[in-house]
């Protein structure tokens, strides 16, 4: 068994965990008539800033959640399994706080924005140019298969849709991209090809 297959558990139970957690914060945010929504956040109010985490894992509705599940599900499991869950936590902190800032920063006055799709967004721009970063055949084509089941969703990242927070989708993939290469494999180096490498003496 290799690493990465025994990997497989772990990143499972965390996705699912993950997931859960969301949908009993619905749950708890309906019977509470959404007092949870509070938890949004509200653009250029410095006050707001403690929410850019919590409101990563909060939803306007069961609709809403649903719609995030899925994908967050997906591409949450593979990218715990390529980087590890160290790693993954790590770029998925990074991309709540990339996301969540670009909204504080960028979102229409008297808006309230909430919704994991900001990590759903980096995630898929994390698995998209991770291989190519780290020169891994098996996550360039993990980035390709992820760019062709998942590619359209970059049209959320544009303006074309009243009340949907393109800000938090863009800032979500920029947060991702930021985070495949902060956070990439250093640990072996790939020269290209032709390319010879000696020590310096």
């Amino acid at each position: 068994m290799t690493p990465r297959t025994a990997g497989a558990r772990p990143a499972l139970l965390l996705m699912v965990g993950w997931v859960g957690l969301l949908w009993v914060l619905e749950g708890i945010d309906t019977l509470s008539g959404n007092a949870l929504d509070a938890f949004g956040i509200q653009p250029r109010d410095p006050a707001e800033l403690v929410d850019v985490v919590p409101a990563a894992f909060l939803h306007f509705g069961f609709e809403h959640l649903a719609a995030n599940t899925l994908p967050l599900l997906v591409l949450g499991f593979v990218a715990a399994l390529r980087s590890g869950i160290r790693r993954f936590l790590a770029a998925a902190l990074l991309i709540i706080v990339v996301s969540g800032l670009g909204v504080w920063l960028t979102a229409p006055a008297h808006s309230n924005t909430a919704g994991a799709s900001g990590v759903v967004f980096g995630l898929f721009g994390y698995l998209l140019v991770r291989g190519f970063i780290e020169r891994k055949p098996l996550d360039i084509a993990i980035g390709v298969g992820v760019g062709l089941l998942y590619g359209s969703i970059l049209w959320g990242a544009l303006p074309t849709t009243s009340g949907i927070s393109w800000q938090g989708h863009l800032f979500g993939l920029i947060g991702g991209v930021l985070a495949a290469c902060v956070l990439r494999d250093r640990g072996r180096v790939v020269p290209a090809a032709g390319t010879v490498v000696r020590p310096v003496p």
